[in-house]
């Protein structure tokens, strides 16, 4: 039918990384430039972040802080569920799991975001957060966003 929107799927992107990049500007407006990463690339079921994280964002030790990586953790999520259903900025996160499995050093971290499952009202991802080797992640969350 003429109008009729397609059903979301996690077969199919609605935004890729530039479109994503730009409504998490706009739609997050306070927030410095680079202080939640940004979406490197958006594919079905899949996308990849990065983040340059400042010295604001170490705890003691030297170390890149929990709250960093959960952040940026959910930050992946957010882009991954936007990607499937479209700039959709009341999509919220409804639960989040992180587990740290290694120190993470200051540097570049990645995120690489897998949509699990992508319901019409929840969509369930993982998350692996890593630095040098994907292979080797330094955090892993499960998330869970509602879709509204």
């Amino acid at each position: 039918m003429a109008g009729e929107v397609a059903p979301v799927s996690s077969s199919t992107i609605r935004m890729d990384a530039d479109a994503l990049n730009a409504f998490m500007a706009e739609a997050f407006p306070h927030a410095k430039p680079g202080s939640r990463g940004h979406v490197v690339s958006a594919a079905p079921g899949h996308i990849r972040a990065r983040i340059d994280p400042t010295e604001q964002a170490l705890r003691p030790g030297g170390l890149i802080s929990g709250p960093t990586q959960m952040g940026f953790a959910d930050m992946a999520a957010y882009a991954l569920v936007l990607a499937h259903i479209g700039p959709v900025a009341m999509a919220v996160t409804s639960a989040l799991n992180y587990q740290f499995l290694r120190p993470c050093r200051p540097g570049p971290v990645m995120a690489d975001a897998h949509m699990l499952r992508l319901g019409k009202r929840l969509a369930v991802m993982d998350v692996r957060i890593w630095t040098d080797d994907p292979d080797k992640p330094v955090g892993q969350a499960n998330v869970t966003y509602a879709i509204p």
